[in-house]
């Protein structure tokens, strides 16, 4: 049974895969349009080429010394599945980059041809469909390869099962199944923080020095042709909001799965059950799940493009195939679990530290949790950053009385938005452990994120329409064509916002059990309940350090995009002193500067902030030892969640609320007026919190998580707290 169970998710992968080529190859065949607009695009499409060619030259640099560290200090296993999932992360980044470098072209075009909203919507999610089913189709690819190659044919898995577990060949520290498993998560980990971060400092500072100059100082329309940092902003939307989101979603989703699987066999290994066919089924769930959710995307996906007349309510149509996805989940669910378990002795589910109350139901009924805590987290996000709501209609009012009170007004909505998500998370988290263990909370992060394909997909559509908007407004197209990409832009701010939500919420369940696997990996293997003192002295100062991370990490990365947009906005204001006939139309602005600009200074910044996520939780663990280490998770993973719901929710209120007021929702004011101008400085604001912080702080809570789990092995044993009890 189980071969066929892998054979039915390689199926899914086949599927997905196949689908995203055949909408790639749909998307290429369309037409460009005019020869300017062609020219645009390609001048965005070579900037984003060169920036992903050199950040992927530097994390291959990084990424091959952590994978000589991996294969000498934990095991080759380790060290070759390491590589293969930085592998699957970055050519999920780069597919993804490369169809929305052609498809936003084709939606301008799209939208110039018909002048009809569905049918434009349609190939800007076309476009952001190869994003999402490439993401989950290499993500699961890669997964079934470790799988197969080192759990079965390795004999890896059977190892555990049997207690035999092999040992590094140059210490005696153990080689587990685990440890290779921990490998693939950090190699997805490794590339989605530097695409996460590259991209986000690199938009961003494009971004802020279009808008401060071009909109509040010379009073010039968005993405207008005369703006020198405009094709800087374009080239920002897909090396950050595309690649860096695909490889960030890629990273979440393999660690939802994985977190499952690897807590699976520290269970085993610490005698909480002796059942080895539970052992396997357990382990194979989270990717049959996932594969089945892959297949409920594809058919959600479908809803959109096989439709034959899409409605004029976007939000409507991306929300039924969303909904089509999870619903087709949650029924193959059901049933995948009680065909898994059904034959499962009951006393097994009820062993200590498994505790499945609802006997072979029990794994869905968990992973429903996080499908249903996903759902509702997205609906308060929407909430939150909808202009059709309340929040966000207060900050555009809030604009008329000048940038103060809007800056000030987004931040009181970000931070109230905090709390409605987190309780949600709690109670998830607490009805999955009631259900089914630590093992629940595990399927409850992978239940959040089974149909990643599809909020991907959505997600990505609106960087595609802000791009389509852009190439629209430079090639001087007539307005209407730009009121149609803006209508699909606003929409994907929202999903924006949702798509983060499910990001930072599946990543709160993760590290959680990726945390109860790190406690296992250095505890004697008798012990089969774990108890961390939190007012432990050295634990509690641990946390104390974890709870400061993030607002260092968050620090580093502002600090970085305003170093860049600094550079940005005085290039942008020399452009237009020094260049004669620039603001009358008649000479081109020199937009390969900018790109420069936004390129080195996206490339030199991101360094420190990256590395710093990787090291600190290793450098700390061979100075205090596992249990400030253990400390640091929790802090950084309590403080990490709320930053990242408040920066994600203010920076797309703000957003939303400038562009509330383009459209006339505020009465008398409108583009141009001074409630647009202070609505701009609150977009600017909340730029680097909703496109760079936020998204980075759900990879720094995993990889801080996954590096701990992967390096205890070592600091437990040897570490400066130890040598000197021992002295």
């Amino acid at each position: 049974m189980d071969n066929l169970l892998l054979i039915i998710v390689g199926a899914a992968v086949i599927i997905a895969v196949a689908y995203a080529v055949f909408n790639y190859l749909c998307v290429r065949k369309m037409e460009e349009g005019t020869e300017r607009m062609g020219e645009i695009a390609g001048a965005v499409r070579i900037g984003a080429n060169a920036f992903i060619r050199y950040e992927y030259k530097l994390v291959s640099i990084i990424g091959s010394v952590i994978a000589v560290l991996v294969f000498i200090v934990i095991s080759w296993q380790a060290a070759i599945a390491f590589v293969i999932g930085a592998v699957m992360s970055a050519a999920a980044g780069f597919l993804g980059m490369k169809i929305a470098t052609y498809a936003n072209v084709r939606v301008t075009n799209k939208a110039r041809e018909t002048g009809d909203l569905g049918k434009t919507l349609k190939v800007a999610f076309r476009g952001g469909s190869v994003m999402g089913l490439c993401v989950a189709g290499f993500a699961l690819l890669g997964v079934i390869i470790v799988y197969c190659i080192f759990g079965l044919a390795a004999g890896q898995i059977k190892d555990i099962a049997e207690g035999t577990v092999g040992k590094n060949f140059i210490t005696t520290l153990p080689a587990s199944f685990t440890m290779t498993l921990s490998g693939y998560a950090l190699g997805c980990s490794i590339i989605a923080m530097f695409n996460r971060v590259g991209g986000g400092i690199y938009t961003k500072a494009a971004d802020m020095g279009a808008d401060l100059v071009g909109k509040t100082e010379a009073h010039i329309p968005e993405d207008d042709p005369r703006n020198p940092a405009t094709i800087a902003d374009n080239v920002g939307d897909n090396v950050g909001d595309v690649a860096g989101l695909g490889s960030d979603l890629l990273e979440s989703y393999v660690g939802a799965i994985l977190s499952a699987i690897i807590l699976a066999c520290e269970l085993f290994m610490h005698n909480a059950f002796f059942d080895t066919v539970f052992l396997n089924r357990m382990l194979l769930f989270p990717v049959v799940f996932a594969g089945c959710g892959l297949i409920a995307c594809v058919i959600g996906i479908s809803y959109i493009l096989l439709k034959p007349r899409l409605s004029e309510n976007v939000h409507m149509e991306l929300n039924i195939a969303t909904w089509i996805s999870a619903g087709v989940t949650v029924a193959a669910g059901v049933v995948l679990s009680y065909f898994m378990f059904r034959d499962i002795d009951s006393a097994v589910f009820k062993a200590e530290n498994v505790g499945f109350k609802v006997g072979a139901f029990s794994p869905w009924l968990a992973s429903v949790c996080g499908i249903g805590a996903g759902i509702i987290i997205g609906i308060i996000s929407e909430y939150y950053t909808s202009y059709d709501y309340k929040p966000t209609k207060k900050i555009a009012g809030a604009s008329k009385e000048g940038p103060a009170l809007t800056v000030t007004q987004g931040l009181a909505t970000g931070m109230i938005s905090c709390m409605l998500p987190v309780v949600v998370l709690a109670v998830a988290i607490f009805g999955s452990y009631s259900i089914a263990g630590m093992y629940g909370i595990a399927c409850a992060a992978f239940g959040m994120l089974s149909f990643v394909a599809a909020t991907v997909s959505v997600d990505t559509y609106g960087p595609i329409s802000d791009n389509a908007g852009g190439i629209a407004e430079m090639s001087g197209l007539d307005p209407s064509v730009r009121e149609i990409t803006d209508k699909l832009d606003s929409v994907g701010n929202t999903t924006a916002a949702i798509g983060k939500g499910f990001a930072i919420g599946s990543a709160a369940f993760a590290a959680l059990s990726l945390m109860t696997s790190y406690l296992y990996a250095f505890t004697d293997q008798t012990v089969t309940e774990l108890i961390l003192n939190i007012v432990q002295p050295l634990t509690l100062c641990g946390a104390l350090c974890g709870a400061a991370m993030p607002f260092l990490f968050s620090g580093m990365l502002i600090e970085a995009v305003a170093k860049a947009a600094r550079k940005m906005v005085e290039e942008v204001r020399r452009q237009f002193r020094e260049i004669d006939g620039l603001m009358e139309g008649e000479t081109m602005p020199d937009y390969k500067t900018c790109i420069e600009i936004s390129s080195q200074g996206a490339l030199k910044e991101m360094r420190v902030p990256c590395i710093m996520s990787i090291l600190f939780p290793i450098v700390t663990g061979f100075i205090f030892g596992p249990m400030f280490v253990a400390g640091v998770l929790i802090g950084a993973t309590v403080t990490a969640i709320m930053l990242a719901i408040f920066c994600g929710n203010s920076g797309g209120a703000w957003d939303n609320a400038k562009k509330y007021i383009e459209a006339g929702g505020v009465e008398g004011e409108g583009k141009g007026s001074s409630a647009h101008d202070a609505s701009v400085v609150g977009d600017t604001v909340g730029d680097p919190l909703k496109d760079t912080v936020g998204p980075s702080l759900d990879i720094l809570i995993k990889i801080m998580s996954t590096v701990s789990l992967v390096a205890v092995v070592v600091f437990s044993k040897y570490n400066l707290f130890e040598l000197v009890g021992l002295i």
